[in-house]
């Protein structure tokens, strides 16, 4: 791809993701994942976008850019935002492509690729919505109706599908369609001076700027991110001048709710929409990161540090409020009542990986590795066919069912939303993991998670073979591999990071023992590397209880288990029904066992105790505690797996209790 000159904003010191084909990926955990999706996911999305699966919520998505494309007659139907699911299917599709070729797939996004293309206006403006309900009325409620939104999503797709096919249609179109939202966009008169209500195209626009190395981009998006939260408050005035009612007038949001109530240099705490606010974030450590702008990165940072210190579920799940599905406040963190969108997770693995290319730490990758193997890929089904908009951390059938608080937590994944970000959206994380495995710049490679594959560095004729136990076992090898009779030695450094979750760790080159330390959570070795050299780290899996900080009123008395990344929970299929009286003695001991549901699967067995309800049929309270109990074999399953086995009750944290450890 060609790119125009001009001023280097990058520092050297940054480290930048991989080449997106530069990472092989050949791992057991991953690699089913990832053939899950192209195999299963994928199709079956295809399928929804089309409205072609059963007993599911019609999307109308392909449908409407048919219409916008005066291929077919018909009213725009479905969410005003639809456009995007057919984006985040496309750069899931160019993720695909550029991990492993499939002709079929090639050939049905080519095709609606032509679709989109057709649709295109002259002048580069591209969503359905306003072109099939008159173009007149576009650009004229920013707050509510996701043009930039949808733009946003548009822009990933064309430089994922290019940088995966080497096909530059897809692209063409994005970039006429930023060059569109440049002229109507910006601080220059007769400019509209605005911002969008639904976030993702400042962290889009930066990609689009890395990609093309036209830097207007870049400072369109440096704009929508500065603009934001001025006074006047675009949106009030947007609201009186087009007359759009506000859904969030005098509520606890009002203009937060879009991250719009103050200045994003002034924002203390996350609040409003969680997605929304952390695809603002992502966006805003771009923008910092790239243009050295320390206000905005200390922004950041503080925002980090609430998010994660105060606001975050042990899952990496966040935005605990169903209620504008939004953060609320420091320490709001109910179990049964949680939002926990699958989005928001994924978002929150975006703004991580952003994080660790402003500054490699352990804390940042820490949270990313949390929120990827659990509060993200619960999202989906083990066949990739269904799945969860929400991802409770207690679920019980009956409550959902019959309790309007809990209505919106699931206990059995669907096939299709009416609102279908999330499938789309876990489809194109998944496919592009290798983007969060390891990160480069020009003397060093860090890797933040430890999957299988060969690894083409940017030093010279140089690969980096990993073999790894991991998310099941503590055991890594990295070989190096120089090109074939290649005697030239590259110093660089290799990075590996030492997870939250170990204990104990061991590293060894060739053999020999490395005594450095540990610096802000990674090993740093520097070497002049030779062909077959070997790293092996090696760090301790041990099964943990975890406790809540006192301020999480839902979790005192509680503990929730976990073993390196996962975090497990207690399942009706295993445990029976009433998990809320199962109680965990302090000294109770684990013992892994292999799992059920997915090859490498590790669960855990424990002796534990069930309250019992025997003889409290007739009366609702007694004065005397109750004290009948029964000895329980309890088995813990990885979160991410539940809900494969039927629908029934489950729970992540279990009650503790300090008697001895429960018998046979």
């Amino acid at each position: 791809m060609a790119r125009k000159a001009g001023k280097k904003m990058r520092g050297t010191k940054d480290f930048r993701p991989m080449d997106m084909k530069a990472y092989l990926i050949d791992d057991r955990f991953w690699k089913n994942k990832m053939e899950v999706v192209r195999t299963k996911m994928i199709p079956y999305q295809w399928k929804a976008l089309n409205d072609l699966v059963e007993d599911a919520a019609p999307s109308h998505c392909v449908k409407n850019f048919r219409i916008a494309a005066g291929m077919e007659k018909g009213d725009f139907q479905g969410c005003v935002f639809q456009d995007s699911d057919l984006a985040k299917w496309l750069e899931a599709v160019g993720y695909t492509l550029a991990w492993k070729k499939d002709r079929e797939l090639e050939q049905m996004a080519d095709e609606v690729i032509a679709v989109i293309e057709k649709a295109q206006q002259p002048d580069g403006y591209l969503d359905t919505y306003y072109i099939i309900n008159g173009l007149e009325k576009r650009w004229t409620n920013l707050r509510d109706n996701h043009e930039l939104y949808c733009a946003g999503h548009m822009i990933e797709a064309g430089i994922a599908y290019y940088l995966g096919t080497g096909k530059h249609t897809l692209l063409d179109v994005v970039k006429r369609l930023a060059d569109c939202i440049d002229r109507t966009f910006g601080p220059e008169e007769g400019k509209i001076h605005a911002y969008p209500g639904h976030e993702i195209i400042e962290m889009a626009l930066v990609r689009l700027y890395e990609a093309t190395g036209e830097i207007r981009y870049l400072h369109l998006a440096k704009y929508f991110i500065d603009e934001r939260g001025k006074e006047p408050l675009y949106f009030r005035e947007e609201g009186e001048k087009y007359e759009n009612p506000f859904y969030w007038e005098n509520s606890l949001f009002q203009y937060q709710y879009y991250q719009a109530g103050k200045p994003v240099r002034e924002q203390k705490t996350a609040e409003g929409h969680a997605v929304r606010a952390v695809y603002l974030y992502s966006g805003m450590t771009d923008v910092a990161r790239i243009m050295e702008d320390d206000s905005l990165m200390e922004a950041v940072e503080t925002l980090w540090d609430d998010v994660t210190k105060r606001q975050m579920y042990i899952t990496g799940a966040i935005g605990s409020s169903e209620y504008g599905e939004s953060f609320t406040f420091d320490y709001d963190l109910p179990n049964d009542t949680v939002y926990g969108e699958t989005c928001a997770s994924i978002g929150l693995v975006f703004w991580a990986k952003r994080m660790l290319e402003k500054e490699l730490s352990g804390q940042y990758a820490d949270v990313m590795e949390r929120a990827l193997y659990n509060g993200c890929i619960s999202g989906m089904s083990i066949d990739g066919t269904r799945f969860f908009y929400v991802n409770p951390l207690e679920a019980d059938p009956e409550a959902s069912r019959k309790d309007q608080r809990r209505k919106h937590v699931e206990t059995s994944r669907w096939r299709w939303y009416n609102c279908a970000c999330c499938p789309p959206n876990l489809a194109r994380l998944i496919m592009s993991i290798g983007n969060y495995v390891c990160s480069v710049r020009e003397d060093a490679i860090a890797f933040h998670l430890y999957v299988g594959g060969r690894v083409q560095t940017p030093f010279t004729d140089t690969q980096i073979r990993v073999e790894s136990q991991m998310p099941w076992g503590g055991t890594t090898k990295l070989i190096i591999e120089k090109a074939k009779n290649s005697h030239y030695l590259e110093k660089f450094t290799v990075a590996l990071r030492i997870p939250g979750w170990c204990r104990k760790w061991k590293a060894e080159v060739n053999g020999e023992e490395v005594t450095d330390l540990p610096r802000n959570g990674y090993l740093y070795l520097e070497r002049k590397w030779k062909d077959q050299d070997e790293i092996r780290l090696e760090c301790s899996m041990q099964v943990e209880r975890n406790y809540a900080s006192p301020m999480v009123k839902y979790d005192i008395g509680k503990t929730a288990v976990s073993r390196g990344p996962f975090i497990y929970c207690l399942e009706e299929a295993d445990n029976g029904k009433g998990l809320t009286r199962i109680s965990l003695p302090s000294d109770s001991l684990f013992e892994t066992t292999e799992g059920n549901l997915e090859t490498g699967e590790l669960d855990l067995k424990a002796k534990g105790m069930q309250m019992l309800a025997e003889g409290w049929e007739a009366c609702l309270y007694r004065t005397k505690r109750p004290t009948k109990y029964e000895k329980k074999h309890l088995r813990f399953i990885p979160y991410y797996l539940w809900n494969n086995r039927g629908e029934g009750e489950m729970t992540v944290w279990v009650q503790e209790t300090a008697c001895d450890r429960a018998k046979e």
